[in-house]
């Protein structure tokens, strides 16, 4: 019996799509997630202290010649400009007119307040703010805008750096974004799902300079690549061993 002009080529579609291999990228085995104390123990009054290789700025109002990178001055103070200082292997870092100070471990508002009470010796009411320029969270996966981000609030949770970053992609994978943080040279991570409504409750965490947040891609993004290669050009050779075949028969 002669086979069909729609027999035909449905036998050749058949064959197309059984020469494409799919491959699993999400093979292998599963770890057990566990509840991390360091991401959810987080006070909401908690504060940033200093670390050694932090870059600073001084600000001191009406006091150029003491400060670092003032921003009350008539010059560009940000990090690509060089208006900072670094903190040492010791901790400290040189202030103009008053040599080396201890900055390691302080918060930026003890440390202001440690220097207000020492200008306030020379200087009548001291005006003083201090910045900390590489206080910055890496975005990485499938987000608008991955890179660093610079942190300006003491307090910042998920989902503004997620915003901060342009938000989410098509493709990337909301149940399953992940934080991964080093707390006292221990490396944690864990996984939040921000498709649940609890995600913009406990499980908006606090985020901390230095974390990282990766945003996979869902599995939907690989079998799309693999359509726009493999999937079109075969639906376009059907059509034209279909345009063929009409032809002959």
């Amino acid at each position: 019996m002669k086979p069909t002009l729609y027999q035909l080529a449905l036998a050749l579609t058949i064959m197309l799509f059984s020469s494409c291999k799919t491959q699993n990228y999400f093979q292998g085995t599963k770890q057990a997630e566990r509840i991390d104390s360091s991401f959810y123990n987080v006070s909401s009054d908690w504060q940033y202290s200093i670390r050694k290789n932090d870059k600073i700025s001084i600000s001191i109002w009406n006091n150029d010649e003491i400060s670092i990178g003032s921003i009350y001055g008539i010059y560009n103070s940000s990090e690509g400009y060089g208006k900072w200082v670094m903190v040492d292997g010791r901790g400290n870092i040189p202030i103009p007119e008053m040599g080396d100070f201890h900055v390691e471990g302080l918060t930026v508002l003890a440390m202001k307040d440690t220097l207000v009470n020492m200008l306030s010796k020379t200087i009548v009411r001291p005006v003083v703010d201090i910045k900390i320029l590489n206080r910055e969270v890496t975005i990485l996966g499938d987000v608008k805008n991955a890179g660093k981000i610079h942190l300006e609030k003491e307090n910042n949770t998920l989902v503004d750096v997620l915003g901060q970053a342009g938000d989410i992609e098509m493709y990337g994978n909301k149940a399953k974004v992940q934080v991964i943080r080093t707390v006292n040279k221990e490396v944690h991570s864990i996984s939040i799902d921000l498709t649940k409504m609890n995600a913009f409750g406990a499980d908006n965490i606090q985020i901390m300079p230095g974390d990282i947040v990766y945003v996979p891609s869902r599995k939907s993004k690989e079998w799309d690549k693999r359509a726009g290669s493999t999937i079109i050009p075969a639906a376009s050779a059907v059509t034209t061993l279909i345009l063929i075949l009409k032809t002959f028969f």
